[in-house]
């Protein structure tokens, strides 16, 4: 994640936290505002983040590898079978002599100091694929935020859309219920039949369940967006936004050039095969010589007191060269292994790149697809509202009966749904051109 656009998600979320954290009113939030609090506040993208820190202290850890190493040990014997050394008796005809001789100290203090000089290449191999990880590791959270992203889009144009859903059921029961209504009252000066009477009521009630599931789903949705946001599930929420038509122009070999240079699966396949690469190396050093220095420095003595003549000292400097001449063949064995690894990374590249290039020739057709189809419906709502205001007058001339009429109203509100949902897939298709793309811009 670029640290600039990491510092911004954070001060948003510290800024709606600030704003709420002493009270519980509604959060009013826009499509940026939910962005920056799912990506400030979204446990799983909090914990991609988090798995940076680790790789950083790996790559710490490799570097460490180059300095020296300096380790203290104290010892205290605690039992011991001394060493005997028998000498042959100088009077002729006794036993041999048998003498008990200690070599040992039963307190000894000692430092011991190693220095690679010369490791044929493991430790640099070793903290290569280290810091490539940490690049892999820093794609993956530019992926978590990507999806993070998409994810907090697609809530958010989910609750719009069941909102719509909403008043388009909302106003159905409403002109069921004014024509119920005017039936009624042409029944009862005998101007409709019982059966219209009958019929109108029975669409009346017909179509309460559909406004009960309508605002049941927006209440799933609401709380899908808590759930994305890191919000609690038991505060109210409010959007400010609504599913509108934007015209956008898209470019295929643009999104194909973005997503070229800003998926953070390609980056990661890449560092994944330079690790692999590493890994080759080192499975090739193993078979080769090292070289380092290695010293130690000792205190012993046979009794705990610091008296100036109780301790003995003594240190050894050596250059130690390891050179290794057979090692059962496992030296070939690892780097089949490795040479494989890179294979399979290499397929499985190709693969990820063709996905890549799929997703965004896919993301722009979706595009395409959902604006005729929009403007398509668009005209349609236009015409079903014409039928139903045809439909009104024909049955007040009694040249229909309420059928007509319910079946007019039913193809208007089907149109306002097919309207508001080819909204919805509108700008969802944008949103999925943007993560096909590699773009994170914030409400882009």
């Amino acid at each position: 994640m670029k640290p600039v656009n990491k510092f911004l998600c954070v001060l948003l979320g510290l800024v709606f936290l600030g704003n709420t954290a002493f009270s519980q009113e509604k959060l009013i939030l826009t499509l940026d505002d939910s962005i920056g609090l799912a990506l400030a506040q979204n446990p799983f993208h909090l914990a991609t983040e988090k798995r940076e820190d680790t790789a950083e202290a790996q790559v710490r850890e490799a570097r460490a590898g180059f300095f020296p190493s300096l380790n203290a040990q104290g010892t205290a014997t605690l039992d011991e079978k001394v060493f005997e050394l028998e000498f042959p008796s100088f009077e002729p005809g006794q036993p041999p002599q048998r003498v008990e001789m200690d070599f040992t100290r039963d307190y000894q203090f000692s430092m011991q100091l190693n220095i690679p000089l010369f490791t044929s290449g493991r430790l640099t191999s070793g903290y290569r694929m280290a810091n490539y990880n940490l690049r892999s590791t820093q794609e993956g959270t530019r992926l978590s935020r990507q999806m993070t992203i998409y994810n907090a889009k697609s809530a958010f144009f989910g609750i719009l859309l069941f909102k719509d859903y909403v008043q388009v059921a909302e106003a159905a029961i409403a002109y069921a219920e004014k024509l119920f209504n005017y039936v009624k009252i042409q029944h009862d000066v005998g101007l409709a039949s019982q059966f219209d009477l009958l019929r109108s009521e029975v669409r009346m009630v017909n179509l309460k369940p559909q406004v009960i599931q309508a605002r049941n789903n927006l209440k799933i949705m609401e709380l899908n967006l808590k759930t994305i946001l890191g919000l609690d599930q038991e505060r109210e929420i409010e959007l400010e936004g609504k599913l509108e038509y934007t015209p956008v122009e898209l470019s295929l070999e643009a999104s194909l050039e973005s997503a070229l240079q800003y998926r953070p699966e390609l980056q990661q396949m890449r560092y994944q095969k330079m690790i692999a690469g590493e890994n080759l190396k080192l499975a090739r050093s193993v078979g080769l010589p090292s070289l380092g220095v290695s010293g130690q420095f000792s205190y012993w003595a046979d009794k705990l007191k610091f008296g100036s003549n109780t301790w003995e000292d003594f240190y050894t400097v050596n250059l130690v060269l390891n050179i290794p001449i057979f090692n059962g063949l496992s030296t070939l064995a690892r780097m089949g292994q490795a040479k494989a690894q890179i294979k399979e990374i290499e397929f499985n590249a190709k693969g990820v790149l063709d996905r890549v290039m799929f997703e965004v020739r896919q993301a722009i057709l979706k595009v395409e697809e959902a604006k005729e189809t929009l403007l398509s419906q668009e005209k349609n709502v236009e015409q079903a509202q014409e039928s139903l205001r045809i439909a009104e007058l024909n049955y007040a001339e009694g040249l229909i009966t309420i059928l007509d009429i319910g079946q007019a109203q039913t193809a208007l509100t089907q149109a306002r749904v097919n309207h508001s949902q080819a909204l919805f897939n509108y700008m969802l298709a944008l949103a999925e051109v943007d993560r096909a793309a590699g773009v994170e811009e914030l409400g882009s």
